[in-house]
């Protein structure tokens, strides 16, 4: 028989998953220097995972990755097979069967529960089924949320609590020119929501903004970014985290919160609101959410390695819309050059770099990114 891997005996590889990890898996393969075929198996009908359903609508160029993978799904030795549902159309072992190798890029897709009373309560959503809804996804098209009260409270203080913030501040006519599902634009167009506030259980420089993303907030039209002074105040150990990178993201981000909290607020804007060093720890109300509460934390531990640890002091906010809760992965995908298959096999606990075609037979991965 011929060697696995040349013209007369192709490796066939299944990817389950065709976001950003399954076609940067495949075209790892196309450039391993072996004769492959791929089958890419996704359970939506279209591709392209997160680049299509998790990035906002107002950021397109972080959507042109798409490109890429449009040239390598169109590679003769790729074939995509969509609205396929690995478990229960096909089992993972008829795969195996099928298949002389099996790369799960499938991501995590489960909320992290935050284990808050009241988290269930209606008005309160994952940012992830948002995301997810405004963008069209198919799965959260139907999901139902009520901008008529004027407060709403995000929970978390990254790039995803930033992309959240801004579709909720925007004016809508900033987004009837973006690719913004037609659904959410309509609920939007009616939002009465006046007040943001975004809330994180550390202080101002150990936020996950990038600086990009953060400005961008404070500079959105008919809207004013705001931090309390009293919030900026480090301590010694912040200072000196600051003054190792002063050129540094947190560095840039913590100019920003101050130039926030210098700028004289205008009358009949909507307010993004931010607060540091609070943790959630009751959702109240009756029927929907009415008011959130939260404990006041301090940090311990080394410089860069600082633990928020809660207080006795407490805070409520009253709000009418809260996002709680966060998806275990979401991310703007990136591109990244892969010169050579980088894969951890599960069942012999080590990476796969390097190795010959024929040692990928009968095996399962899992894309570790």
């Amino acid at each position: 028989m011929a060697r696995v891997g040349s013209a007369g005996n192709p490796l066939t590889v299944a990817v389950v998953g065709s976001g950003p990890s399954g076609f940067y898996a495949a075209e790892a393969l196309l450039n391993a220097g072996i004769d492959v075929r791929i089958h890419l198996i996704e359970k939506l009908p279209v591709p392209f995972g997160l680049v299509r359903y998790g990035v906002a609508p107002d950021h397109p160029k972080l959507k042109q990755v798409s490109l890429v993978f449009d040239r390598i799904a169109q590679d003769a030795r790729v074939r995509y097979f969509g609205n396929v549902n690995v478990g229960c159309d096909v089992t993972l072992d008829e795969l195996k069967s099928t298949h002389q190798a099996v790369v799960l890029c499938c991501g995590a897709e489960l909320d992290r529960d935050l284990n808050l009373p009241g988290e269930d309560l209606p008005g309160s959503h994952t940012a992830t089924e948002f995301v997810a809804w405004y963008n069209g996804h198919p799965h959260f098209r139907d999901r139902s949320f009520d901008f008529s009260s004027e407060v709403a409270v995000i929970i978390g203080q990254g790039n995803v609590a930033a992309d959240v913030c801004r579709i909720l501040a925007k004016p809508v006519d900033e987004l009837r020119s973006t690719d913004i599902a037609k659904h959410a634009l309509e609920q939007l167009a009616c939002s009465r929501i006046r007040e943001i506030h975004v809330v994180g259980r550390r202080g101002p420089t150990q936020t996950k903004f990038s600086s990009k993303e953060l400005r961008e907030l404070g500079r959105l039209s008919n809207c004013s970014a705001r931090v309390s002074e009293e919030e900026l105040i480090l301590a010694a150990i912040d200072q000196a985290e600051l003054s190792l990178d002063p050129d540094g993201n947190a560095a840039q981000c913590y100019q920003l919160f101050q130039q926030f909290a210098h700028e004289a607020p205008a009358a009949g804007k909507r307010v993004i609101q931010f607060h540091f060093l609070k943790s959630p720890c009751l959702i109240l109300g009756e029927s929907r959410v009415k008011v959130v509460a939260f404990v006041q934390n301090e940090l311990t531990g080394e410089p860069f390695n600082r633990v928020a640890q809660a207080t006795k002091a407490t805070m409520e906010l009253s709000c009418g819309l809260c996002f709680p809760k966060h998806r275990l992965q979401r991310t703007a995908p990136r591109r990244r050059a892969l010169r050579r298959p980088s894969w951890f096999d599960p069942q012999r606990k080590r990476s796969c770099v390097g190795r010959s075609a024929e040692s990928y037979v009968r095996t399962l991965y899992v894309r570790m990114d």
